[in-house]
């Protein structure tokens, strides 16, 4: 029964177009699953074939490129100063506007900076968060709308390798993930004005690195309900999206039994109106959850959940759901398939021998796989793997993938490139 009604709801899921097709407004696309619903994409590119323009970056950061109409959204650290940037889809700046200054160092050497959060947009305003704390709407046209610093309101950030999560845009809230050894708060504010609606104190008993999270939050919907879905400090918990009240949670991420004093969260889950897959970290259990039956605390045997991998979770990227197939990019360059319905493990096959930070994206039966040295793998989508296409660039790419009428914007530490040119090849 439970097999039954899953695969009816994911039928019905991936077979619907997007309403924002055009658009990528938030980091991982217009439903924030990774999906994009354009066709002709070109599979095969290099430095000199099929990339319609580079743009150059005066600084280091990997927020995903965030596209409303002709304009690209990015976030760069320059020094100690952040700033939030747009590019129109010409290549050509249109203007840079200071966000806040960063009180730290690039985290683990050459791994990232306080401008790893994407932007989002609602088609008004383009929403901003930094590691530093600094929080801001701009206007299309570059004015601050309203701004503040989250860590002068919300106290001092404190955590190993630097805050990272991307807030969650829905309807008129932003919501923020303030997860650290001081604090564990979700914050929801209004998107006109800045103003905090709610707090919410989120309970864990994570110990050692736990507390230090890097995941970023999303948002459950069927069309009618909502939760805000958080993951990190040894659970990940869905809190009433009105007052940030918890709902349910996954536990038994870090098992007490053998418990991690290194785990730590950094890929964060996939949201999908009929699943959810929880990663973990370590090589450790990815889960996965019924979003609808979910409820209380949900270990092995609940009937929420739906299967338990004991190993080879995700590390950084998250997790890609296409049609029955359940995708794991990880980050030594494997990739892991897996049935949707069951958890059955339908392959593991190297793709690259490089680190993988971003996010996998699909689209017209692609899968798009960035290793961070540069190298691009494109993987036919399906029960057998198939490498269509093995492209590489002079660049260094942690952001995820994003596309937007036609083309495939990758963001490098040097450039922003625009993937088009021969949508045949």
């Amino acid at each position: 029964m439970k097999s039954r009604y899953l695969l009816a709801g994911l039928a019905s899921t991936f077979l619907a177009s997007f309403a924002a097709a055009d658009n990528w407004p938030q980091w991982r696309g217009p439903k924030n699953d990774g999906h994009s619903s354009e066709t002709g994409l070109p599979a095969k590119w290099d430095e000199k074939t099929n990339v319609d323009w580079k743009a150059p970056l005066s600084g280091m950061g990997a927020s995903t490129p965030c596209i409303w109409g002709d304009k690209i959204f990015i976030t760069t650290q320059e020094g100690a100063d952040l700033f939030v940037k747009c590019i129109g889809t010409d290549g050509k700046a249109k203007w840079s506007e200071k966000l806040g200054t960063s009180r730290g160092k690039p985290y683990r050497n050459d791994e990232g900076n306080d401008a790893s959060a994407s932007c989002s947009t609602d088609g008004k305003y383009v929403y901003a968060f930094a590691g530093s704390g600094h929080v801001a709407a701009f206007d299309f046209a570059g004015k601050r709308v309203w701004g503040f610093d989250a860590q002068e309101k919300y106290g001092e950030f404190s955590i190993q390798f630097g805050v990272h999560q991307t807030p969650v845009l829905f309807k008129d809230r932003l919501y923020l993930s303030l997860l650290h050894r001081k604090a564990q708060l979700l914050v929801a504010l209004d998107t006109a004005t800045g103003n905090e609606v709610w707090k919410h104190k989120r309970q864990s008993d994570g110990k050692g690195e736990s507390p230090d999270v890097y995941a970023s939050p999303f948002v459950w919907t069927n069309g009618k309900d909502a939760l805000l879905i958080s993951h990190g400090n040894d659970y990940c918990t869905a809190h009433k999206i009105e007052t940030g009240e918890e709902v349910w949670r996954v536990a038994e991420l870090n098992p007490k039994s053998k418990y991690n004093m290194a785990w730590r969260a950094v890929s964060s889950p996939l949201v999908t109106p009929e699943l959810i897959v929880v990663p973990s970290c370590k090589r450790g259990v990815t889960v996965a959850v019924d979003p609808v039956k979910a409820k209380g605390t949900i270990i092995p045997g609940n009937d929420a959940e739906i299967w338990r991998l004991p190993k080879d979770t995700p590390d950084v990227p998250s997790p890609l759901l296409v049609g029955e197939f359940v995708y794991i990019m990880g980050e030594g360059g494997t990739l892991y398939c897996y049935e949707a319905k069951s958890g059955k493990s339908i392959y593991a096959e190297k793709v690259t021998n490089m680190r993988h930070r971003a996010n996998p994206l699909y689209a017209d039966g692609k899968l798009y796989l960035v290793g961070r040295e540069g190298t691009v793998v494109v993987v036919k989508a399906g029960a057998s793997f198939e490498i269509l296409a093995t492209n590489k660039l002079p660049d260094t790419f942690t952001a995820s993938p994003a596309i937007s009428n036609g083309r495939i914007y990758l963001r490098g530490f040097n450039y922003l490139w625009a993937i088009g040119g021969d949508k045949g090849s």
